[in-house]
């Protein structure tokens, strides 16, 4: 256990077992038991008032939250107050709901309202849980796919003419744009999503059964979304499978995804970074809340080109960062073995996390051993070394200098 005057601490995160998740590699990654085959989806890293992370000091354990406000400088995130990002291990099994996040602005805006108007922090009907915004990085662990803002013009016309129940809407595109099309079908009824999604349900599920679809092909996704499921209330999330790109990223991959942009993550493993927010507009593929006039609010209706990130590598240091727009984080991979080690200064907060190997942390004269699926917080300004005598991968969240 470390001491108050230590700059390296190890922290325990928090496990989320939301519905989607799997039940193996979150489990093996931190060494748990999982006896009764429960999901496993999320482990968070990070001060989130919602699950904060543990530090372990002194025998004690301290969740992160208090431990920053407490035993650090109150000027150690001059920029931010507290840590301003949220630091994730993600495992999906099944897709997870379509949806998109609020700019700062207009999340202080929907707090505020929803907070006059009596609606509970608690609320299944709440949409705004905080007043911040959520952009977020992932970077795939495997071949991860997912859905990520609007098809080009040209390719979102093709979906519609190939897809014959769905080429009634071609008319509604031309004349009044991506806008135009996605409230169109969000404001149905429900009768009416049945009587347009329920033959293509009809069409597409065998072909899906017999294993004959492309996962690249939005009939793959919109089929296995529905599997399984009463077909007398069709999710009308599955016509976004057909408005947005269809990404694949392979391991080492990543993506950014800002506030208005939607997206939905279909399949796969992958370390996540965001704004320490938990502001998400859902509109399809779930049982929440959906709140189509807020959801339309808040959406960039634009085409979207893919910007995928291979980060800029720093061989001498064994580090990858994966840089973006965003100041409130940074997300980098080391990749170290017997020949390569890293150093740095924090310029922040930073959080560690071993996904493979082992290695050792030098501060001064202190060393840390760090292993497969254990975690570190740094103080900021700190100098520390990282070396092994074999390999070891490991995942650093922090703030851009």
């Amino acid at each position: 256990m470390g001491s108050l005057d230590n700059n390296i601490f190890r922290i325990e995160g928090v496990v989320q077992h939301y519905d989607w998740g799997g039940k193996s590699f979150i489990p093996n990654l931190i060494s748990e038991k999982n006896p009764a085959n429960i999901t496993y989806a999320e482990y968070w890293l990070g001060a989130h008032l919602k699950a904060p992370s543990l530090v372990k000091v002194q025998q004690k354990n301290i969740p992160l939250d208090v431990f920053l406000n407490e035993y650090l400088s109150k000027d150690s995130e001059p920029n931010f107050g507290t840590l301003p990002y949220l630091f994730k291990v993600l495992d999906v099994h099944k897709m997870l709901s379509i949806q998109v996040h609020p700019t700062k602005e207009a999340a202080k805006k929907g707090y505020e309202l929803e907070n006059n108007n009596g609606i509970p922090l608690t609320a299944n009907h709440r949409n705004y849980k905080d007043q911040n915004h959520k952009p977020e990085i992932m970077v795939a662990l495997s071949d991860f796919w997912l859905l990520h803002g609007f098809l080009e013009r040209s390719k979102l016309i093709k979906n519609l003419q190939e897809t014959k129940e769905l080429t009634f809407l071609l008319k509604t595109f031309l004349e009044k744009g991506y806008l135009g099309l996605y409230k169109k079908v969000m404001e149905f009824s429900q009768e009416e999503v049945n009587n347009v999604l329920g033959p293509l349900m009809d069409r597409i599920h065998p072909t899906f059964i017999a294993n004959e679809l492309e996962k690249s092909a939005p009939a793959y996704w919109a089929a296995k979304s529905l599997a399984d499921k009463d077909l007398t209330s069709i999710d009308r999330g599955v016509f976004s499978i057909f408005f947005f790109n269809i990404l694949k990223l392979s391991k080492g991959e990543a993506i950014f995804q800002d506030a208005g942009l939607p997206h939905a993550y279909l399949e796969g493993k992958n370390m996540e970074l965001m704004a320490n927010s938990d502001n998400v507009l859902r509109g399809g593929l779930t049982s929440k809340h959906i709140d189509v006039e807020e959801l339309i609010r808040n959406t960039k209706f634009e085409e979207t080109i893919p910007a995928i990130l291979h980060g800029n590598q720093n061989k001498s240091n064994g580090e990858v960062v994966y840089k973006t727009t965003t100041k409130d984080f940074e997300m980098s991979k080391i990749e170290l073995n017997s020949s390569t080690s890293h150093r740095s200064v924090s310029n922040s907060i930073e959080i560690l996390i071993a996904m493979k190997g082992s290695a050792t942390m030098i501060e001064n004269k202190n060393a840390f051993f760090i292993e497969k699926g254990q975690s570190f917080v740094i103080k900021p300004n700190t100098a520390y070394k990282i070396q092994t005598n074999s390999e070891a991968e490991i995942y650093k969240a922090g703030v851009p200098k």
